[in-house]
């Protein structure tokens, strides 16, 4: 089936392959038994190369699999930047959500993807969107970040972009109460330099 053989190729960058297949006219939207399509698998293992031509030939970049994942939210999420670029001049949909109902800046800025978040911040994504948990990207940054150099540099990033630094959580504890909790002292003087209370 031709469609599995794009999807083995695009796990393996094997770009020749590719453009043989999709020459053959085969849907390059088709989804594996996980619902992905091949871009998504391309984007899975980071093959950069693969995942341009599946782009550059109309491949849909925020095609979602069975578990909310699509390309654009999981090069956001993994910080795969050179795929991410490509998803968002490609007509990413900003508002688009993961499973947890979160944006794709909100696991960027957790995981510490400083250049990512910069790219979603840049692209227009909102920088105070609340997901399930009832977390932004600045609480998640936070409570789920290690307090280290790039999750200081992500706070300070989302401040200057505007983020709102008394955005409680759920339990109605703020950002500052957060970075207090967890003895982030760098993360403390952003907050409170922004007004924080």
């Amino acid at each position: 089936m031709l469609e599995r053989e794009l999807h083995a190729m695009s796990a393996e960058g094997d770009v020749p392959a590719i453009q043989k297949l999709l020459a053959k006219g085969v849907s390059i939207d088709a989804r594996d038994q996980s619902g992905r399509t091949a871009l998504l698998v391309a984007t899975h293992a980071n093959q950069v190369e693969a995942a341009k031509v599946l782009i550059d030939a109309g491949a849909d970049v925020n095609a979602k699999d069975a578990i909310s994942d699509s390309p654009y939210l999981y090069a956001g999420a993994r910080g795969h930047l050179e795929i991410l670029r490509m998803t968002l001049v490609h007509g990413a949909d900003l508002k688009s959500t993961n499973r947890y109902g979160g944006t794709a800046l909100i696991p960027a800025a957790e995981r510490g993807h400083v250049e990512t978040v910069r790219a979603l911040i840049e692209a227009g994504v909102d920088v105070d969107h609340v997901n399930n948990l009832n977390w932004t990207a600045l609480l998640e940054a936070i409570v789920l970040g290690d307090g280290g150099p790039r999750h200081v540099a992500i706070v300070k990033l989302l401040v200057d972009a505007g983020a709102d630094v008394n955005l409680a959580d759920g339990e109605g504890v703020t950002p500052l109460q957060n970075a207090r909790k967890h003895g982030f002292g760098d993360i403390e003087k952003i907050l409170v330099a922004a007004g924080a209370r």
